[in-house]
């Protein structure tokens, strides 16, 4: 690791950098350079408390060994099969032991390779369902205000943040779009779930009666939203929105591609909140982000319905070049079993307390005018700026990377999601940071 510090690229013009300020960036780039466990380190030597898990994916903490070796095992044995009529033992060993950990009657899974992927491809498994089910009239896609759901052309038509959709023109037709669940006014600094709000649900009974339940094909939530800035489900929300669903033969999606793998304190979201989904997407975590790949669950009835016709003809004409790609799949199976060795899967609901009162005890910290937390996962909402909006949030993770914190902003809120090997001295660590960065900023 050591021989990596106090290196810099000579040259940053040539790389177009994601979802960043890139003009700021090069100015004064913050560059990382090695990793370890709850930490990572920047090319000048400091050492960084990662407070984001990377991207709200890497659960298990950074360059852990049993992870690394079986990568390292796997490339040197096959790099690469072709997954389209082909296949290698290492995807239906991966494939089983998800099922095994996943919601009850969640019994098969399509691999992808990113949390994008994964959506565009519950989305088309949706409309094809419904179609070989000979209901093809069902087309229509109910996503949800400020949800986030990728980046790709389907994912960015479900979701409702707006900066991720106004550029690109015309999206999907026949989408509609449920409101958000953000009551501010009633449930600032809640704990954990908030109580006000669960009537938001019956929004989607208004939805169908405009289109009639006859043309809609699925509802995607994310359980919490994460990349709006940590929305939690009021009491009794997504529990409504399963009922409202079954009632109309409407398919529900739950997009768990941050809430996967034990970030709540329980395997999936649908555990935490006893809703199982038709159709669940993953990714993150599924491989703590060390490879790129992404799992969509769906339940065996699904899987079946496309089971049919000549034996020999493809079911379902969709899928990717890297689709259970062998050094995803060791990875994958490497970190499922580092979850179970280390119990990271429920840990969230053993410190998830600690967590809770460190993060609330933030409310009275300049400027904040919400705290949100459910299992290992939380928001510190900010009161912006008049008329320079998201600033105060990014000034606040500038002045937290200098501090040696890593965390996320969207709009003006801080969210937080460590990696669940978390101590309680790192929470302290990091609580402390951020209330020094909170009384220091304008």
């Amino acid at each position: 690791m050591l021989e990596r510090l106090n290196k810099r690229p000579n040259d940053l013009s040539a790389y177009w950098m994601p979802f960043t300020a890139n003009r700021q960036f090069k100015q004064a780039p913050r560059m990382l350079v090695a990793a370890k466990d709850m930490h990572y380190w920047t090319d000048d030597g400091r050492k960084v408390l990662d407070g984001a898990a990377g991207l709200w994916c890497v659960n298990a903490g950074h360059c852990r060994p049993k992870i690394t070796e079986a990568i390292q095992k796997q490339a040197a044995e096959m790099d690469y099969a072709p997954p389209f009529q082909m296949g290698h033992p290492l995807a239906f060993e991966f494939a089983s032991r998800l099922v095994d950990i996943a919601p009850e009657g969640m019994d098969h899974v399509f691999f992808t390779n990113s949390g994008s992927e994964s959506v565009e491809t519950a989305l088309k498994i949706a409309l094809a369902y419904h179609r070989v089910r000979g209901e093809g009239a069902r087309t229509r896609l109910i996503g949800r205000e400020r949800g986030y759901h990728g980046v790709n052309f389907g994912g960015i038509s479900v979701g409702g943040i707006v900066n991720n959709r106004k550029m690109f023109g015309t999206l999907l037709a026949g989408v509609d779009h449920l409101p958000h669940t953000h009551l501010i006014d009633k449930n600032a600094f809640s704990r954990g779930e908030p109580e006000h709000g669960a009537e938001l649900a019956n929004e989607l009974e208004r939805i169908v009666a405009l289109h009639d339940a006859s043309t809609i094909a699925a509802v995607i939530v994310e359980p919490v939203a994460g990349s709006a800035g940590v929305i939690l489900p009021p009491k009794g929300y997504l529990k409504r929105l399963r009922e409202i669903c079954d009632k109309h033969g409407i398919l529900l999606i739950f997009d768990e591609v941050i809430t996967g793998f034990g970030r709540l304190g329980a395997p999936f979201a649908a555990d935490y909140f006893g809703v199982v989904p038709d159709i669940m997407t993953t990714a993150k975590g599924v491989t703590n982000g060390v490879i790129p790949m992404g799992a969509v669950f769906v339940k065996k009835e699904i899987h079946d319905a496309f089971m049919t016709g000549p034996e020999h003809m493809i079911e379902f004409f969709h899928g990717y070049t890297y689709s259970g790609n062998p050094i995803a799949c060791a990875a994958g199976l490497a970190t499922l079993e580092t979850y179970k060795e280390e119990g990271l899967l429920t840990r969230g609901a053993e410190i998830g307390r600690y967590w809770e009162d460190a993060l609330h005890s933030l409310k009275d910290a300049p400027r904040v005018i919400d705290v949100r937390n459910i299992g290992l996962v939380g928001a510190i909402e900010l009161e912006p700026i008049a008329g320079q909006p998201t600033k105060r949030a990014f000034s606040a993770f500038l002045k937290a990377f200098e501090k040696g914190l890593l965390m996320r902003t969207t709009g003006d809120i801080i969210a937080l999601s460590p990696p669940l090997i978390i101590e309680k001295s790192q929470i302290d660590e990091l609580v402390g940071i951020v209330r020094e960065v909170l009384t220091e900023i304008d």
